[in-house]
């Protein structure tokens, strides 16, 4: 447990606050985005920070020569610039052997923006080019958690926004769209892969990570293991049985990248393969480039 608070020991929120040496004016967390610069969030220095490697001219090259056909224009044009073991994925696909997608959303009003559907379009993309499954995690138990929602709200977000996901366009034959209020109550295999989490990272540790207190409430401190436990095929054994080495890769916006720290550091303690991820910067909201557009 030493080794893994170690490496989190540089990532604390700290509810919302971040070291001054490295982003003096830059706030980016799971719940809270904020720049104090007009041009927005200094990107270079969230990499350094978040210790991801920048998207390179390189990789971009490779992922053309690898799928025969052009990058996608959010690649080619920086709005995904940071990634994590993107070459992993790449060589698997080469290597013709199987990965899967994973993104997600937390539904908190009743239709999505530009800004909450980029990623989704980009993994529209993905998922064409590599051709491989995706599951969609919608976390309407998040949203009861920190939003002022009743769980039955929730949940309807939830569907009416599992509306505009679907609108997007995925396979239906390579598809998983689920809420968190019914699929974990279905799936054993789930509670168990968050259980297992939950083992691995202790209270301080998420205090860490996360900035969570001790005025927290409970439910908050276990969600972490929640959106971590997607990443493990293992969680779905109706679409891939009881395989649990399929890796998994993650677009998702930059400021979801510590619940995915945790779970790379978890995975290997529980005999999964870490997942990798690549990274979406911020579509400014209306007034600006100094937070993100975010309901």
């Amino acid at each position: 447990m030493t080794e893994l608070s170690d490496k989190m020991g540089d990532v604390s929120l700290n509810n919302g606050s971040v070291d001054s040496d490295v982003l003096p004016d830059d706030i980016v967390d799971p719940w809270n985005v904020t720049s104090s610069s007009l041009k927005g969030v200094d990107y270079d220095k969230l990499i350094k920070r978040f210790g991801s490697s920048k998207i390179d001219q390189e990789l971009i090259d490779r992922f053309e020569k690898v799928l025969g056909r052009p990058a996608h224009h959010l690649l080619r044009r920086g709005i995904f610039f940071s990634h994590r073991d993107m070459h992993t994925i790449l060589s698997l696909h080469e290597q013709k052997k199987p990965f899967f997608l994973y993104t997600g959303r937390g539904p908190s009003s009743e239709a999505m923006h530009l800004g909450h559907l980029i990623p989704f379009i980009f993994t529209k993309w993905l998922q064409d080019v590599f051709d491989v499954p995706l599951v969609v995690q919608l976390t309407d138990d998040e949203k009861f958690l920190w939003k002022d929602l009743t769980l039955e709200k929730a949940h309807e977000l939830a569907i009416e926004n599992a509306k505009d996901i679907i609108a997007c366009g995925f396979d239906p034959e390579k598809t998983f769209i689920f809420s968190d209020l019914e699929y974990i109550g279905q799936c054993k295999e789930f509670y168990w892969n968050m259980c297992r989490v939950q083992k691995c990272v202790t209270f301080n540790q998420a205090k860490g990570i996360f900035g969570f207190n001790d005025s927290t409430w409970i439910g908050k401190i276990s969600f972490p293991a929640i959106q971590a436990s997607p990443s493990f095929s293992s969680s779905f054994p109706h679409i891939f049985g009881s395989r649990k080495d399929i890796p998994c890769l993650i677009p998702c916006a930059i400021d979801q990248d510590p619940y995915f720290r945790m779970t790379r550091d978890v995975a290997p303690r529980i005999g999964c393969p870490k997942p990798a991820l690549i990274h979406s910067s911020f579509f400014p909201s209306s007034p600006g480039c100094n937070d993100k557009d975010e309901c």
